[in-house]
């Protein structure tokens, strides 16, 4: 018993110190930081009353549509002539067109040009070609020139620069051949 007496007498002390004057140097501080946080609120802002607006733009184009660039009058040499006999290259895609050669004959170049049938025709400047009314423009050593002419998706004729290259035959084929 006296055991316990002695521990109940060390617990009060403990109790007894720590809820003294220890603190009142914390207890001061905090007192004195509280004394300029007084809160300063701004006044709150006019409300302006709600005011209508009218808008007046339905008959102007919608911003948020695209537009159609109209070109410039005159423009209709573009189209193609529809009334012209076809020929035989505008039968195929110029993608599966190849060109193998070109050919000289009296101070004219001509192009070979190999289908997928696997016919070859000679092809000078002025010729057609390919699906899209495509004109030799220009022939040279190693490629054909071509304009063709395009729709978009508005329905007007542009034009188009490609080339056809040639074709340089393969090793394989090549060792092949001898």
């Amino acid at each position: 018993m006296t055991v316990r007496l002695a521990i109940s007498g060390i617990v009060a002390l403990v109790v007894a110190g720590c809820g003294g004057e220890s603190h009142q140097d914390l207890r001061e501080w905090m007192r004195d930081q509280g004394k300029g946080a007084l809160g300063k609120l701004e006044p709150l802002p006019q409300i302006r009353p709600y005011e209508p607006f009218a808008y007046n733009a339905f008959d102007l184009p919608d911003p948020f549509k695209p537009r159609k660039v109209e070109p410039a009058k005159g423009n209709d040499r573009l189209a193609p002539d529809l009334a012209r006999r076809r020929e035989p290259l505008e039968s195929f895609p110029l993608e599966s067109l190849t060109m193998v050669g070109t050919l000289a004959r009296d101070k004219s170049v001509y192009a070979l040009v190999r289908t997928p049938d696997k016919d070859i025709y000679q092809v000078r400047t002025g010729n057609f070609m390919g699906q899209n009314f495509g004109v030799v423009t220009g022939i040279n050593d190693t490629e054909i020139k071509l304009k063709e002419l395009v729709q978009d998706s508005a329905g007007d004729w542009t034009e188009r620069s490609s080339t056809l290259q040639l074709q340089q035959p393969d090793a394989k084929t090549q060792g092949s051949r001898r």
